[in-house]
């Protein structure tokens, strides 16, 4: 069977919400439920979180699960994850977002499946249904738009496809208008990214590329240097913690059963 590795890169600093990976979840540090959630993959076999700072790897350390420290120094996630698989025998490797702490293994099983049957693809990832105009509209949230085959043709910040005969005001003033463009199946991005383990590592070689710089969105490196990523639309609602705000989103989630 093909060793699979689940590596989630977490790191103290962050611009929007320092300390993030160790934000307060009902009494759990939000690493662990992210870490617990990959745990229930019936694909990955190993778990390792990834991170620069002391304080993660030993809380990590304190829940019983696997973390090893990285450099400091990487610009992006990607950076991290990819240190740490070159010194692993696994031919896939599963790049979980450690501000995803709603994710659960069935979720990201679906994202490693094509690669297991289709030995052409290189990378994949996941994507869910917009249902509320505010994912929509977020800068915060990333946004994705596919060919018919269901390969990437563009990731952004932005609304993206965008009504050329419509403005922003108009779209928001009028709830038939909203309705409608909801139903035309608008694409927001979660944070998880497989890779078999060699394109994984020649990704982290290639320079970050205009369009990435621009937009600071990773797979545009993939897209802008010619190869594909195949996104699996999923049933899944993520709840991602880019700022503090967020975490009482998730709790109120979580209690809501």
């Amino acid at each position: 069977m093909m060793k699979i590795t689940a590596i989630i890169p977490a790191r103290y600093g962050s611009t929007r919400f320092e300390g993030k990976p160790l934000a307060d979840i009902l009494g759990k540090p939000m690493i662990q439920w992210v870490y617990q959630g990959v745990h229930q993959s019936k694909l990955i076999g190993e778990v390792i979180v990834a991170t620069d700072d002391q304080r993660i790897l030993e809380t990590v350390q304190g829940f019983g699960g696997k973390a090893v420290m990285t450099s400091p120094d990487h610009p992006t996630g990607t950076d991290r994850v990819a240190e740490v698989a070159r010194k692993l025998r696994s031919e896939m490797i599963v790049n979980v977002q450690g501000d995803e702490p709603l994710i659960k293994g069935n979720i990201i099983d679906k994202a490693i499946r094509p690669l297991l049957s289709d030995a052409t693809l290189q990378m994949t990832t996941l994507m869910t249904r917009i249902r509320d105009i505010k994912d929509w509209l977020n800068p915060h949230q990333g946004k994705v738009v596919v060919d018919g085959k269901g390969f990437a043709l563009y990731f952004s910040r932005s609304p993206i496809p965008f009504p050329r005969d419509l403005t922003i005001d108009q779209i928001l003033s009028n709830p038939e208008m909203k309705g409608k463009l909801l139903s035309k199946k608008l694409f927001k991005t979660i944070g998880l990214y497989v890779y078999r383990r060699g394109f994984l590592l020649k990704l982290a070689k290639m320079k970050p590329t205009p369009l990435e710089r621009l937009e600071k969105l990773e797979q545009l490196r993939v897209l802008e240097n010619g190869y594909k990523i195949k996104v699996i639309p999923v049933d899944y609602e993520p709840i991602g913690v880019d700022v503090p705000t967020d975490i009482p989103k998730v709790i109120a989630y979580l209690t809501q059963g």
